[in-house]
């Protein structure tokens, strides 16, 4: 098979599966609007099962609603008739995922969640009634026109369908829970946008000891060992009051012997920059990057409301931590 006939069988399956999405679009209607209010009036979960492929959407629904905020658990059918359907309780809402309509290990379990009580939303391929239809209080319309695999036998465009669908329904959700970006960021705390969000300075700055600082009176000689042995490439310069008046860089070094000045007689005070950049402890470790990068520095003192130096904290740190 040619390279062009290949890339036009994969630009076929896309345009399939479009359209399929096309055409869901226009089939979102009120069972819609009344799937989100029951799940989201719900105490409990959503419990989404199904088989096959259409569990494997299943899984991905789950996942993504529990990062939305709303409760989620995915009951694979095998394991219900054997013990896991104990996990379900009648303040749950079941969400089954089917393609025909007529899965025979869902059939098996849905009596048992009509005895437990549990509200059931279908998302299905096939409108026709079913087994499926007929029990659930919201049928959702996941059908589409044809399958991208060539023989029409490949669930395709069909999980695709329901995949949007499922995405639909948690998003939905979503905006009726009010969940912003920093909900979204606690149950991400591991992630860039959690990071971003959540972690402050003072929870990642260099402190106590191993600041870099010197007072403004000390020698530049001393104040270069500070440097070196802190590793930070920066010293905080400070007052009799232990109050920061200054920084010095390994930038400032550099410009000094570039000037072919003799450093001997040099206090810290005289080569000190007066106006250093500063954070308080509390700011977010976002901010401190966007700071450093607006001013194109690598370091930033944290101070307290009194000027005091808290810590240091290094643009490697947080690029790092994956903030930049």
């Amino acid at each position: 098979m040619s390279a062009r006939r290949i890339i036009e069988h994969g630009k076929e399956v896309i345009r399939i599966e479009a359209e399929a999405l096309a055409a869901l679009q226009d089939a979102i209607s009120e069972d819609f609007a009344h799937a989100v209010e029951m799940l989201f009036a719900s105490p409990g979960r959503v419990v989404v099962t199904g088989i096959g492929k259409s569990g494997l959407i299943a899984r991905k629904i789950v996942a993504t609603m529990n990062s939305t905020g709303t409760p989620a658990i995915y009951l694979h059918p095998a394991d219900a008739i054997h013990g896991d359907l104990g996990m379900v309780r009648s303040e749950d809402v079941v969400l089954l995922i089917s393609k025909s309509g007529n899965t025979e290990e869902l059939k098996q379990i849905v009596p048992i969640f009509q005895r437990i009580g549990v509200n059931i939303i279908s998302i299905l391929g096939n409108m026709t009634p079913s087994t499926l239809s007929d029990v659930s209080d919201i049928v959702l319309d996941a059908s589409v026109a044809e399958e991208a695999c060539p023989h029409n036998l490949a669930p395709t465009a069909s999980t695709t369908a329901a995949l949007a669908l499922g995405d639909a329904l948690a998003v939905a959700l979503l905006h009726k829970r009010e969940f912003t970006a920093e909900d979204f960021a606690l149950f991400h705390p591991g992630g860039s946008l959690g990071k971003r969000l959540l972690l402050r300075i003072d929870q990642l700055m260099t402190s106590g000891e191993r600041m870099p600082l010197v007072h403004q009176a000390v020698a530049l000689k001393d104040a270069i060992l500070e440097i070196t042995s802190k590793r930070l490439g920066a010293t905080c310069v400070v007052d009799d009051a232990g109050r920061l008046v200054g920084i010095i860089t390994d930038g400032d070094l550099r410009r000094l012997l570039e000037r072919d000045t003799d450093m001997t007689t040099l206090l810290a005070v005289d080569v000190m920059n007066e106006r250093p950049k500063t954070i308080f402890p509390q700011t977010l470790a976002s901010s401190a990057l966007e700071l450093m990068e607006r001013h194109k520095i690598t370091q930033l003192i944290v101070t307290d409301e009194q000027r005091v130096p808290r810590g240091i904290v290094h643009m490697h740190d947080l690029v790092q931590l994956g903030l930049g």
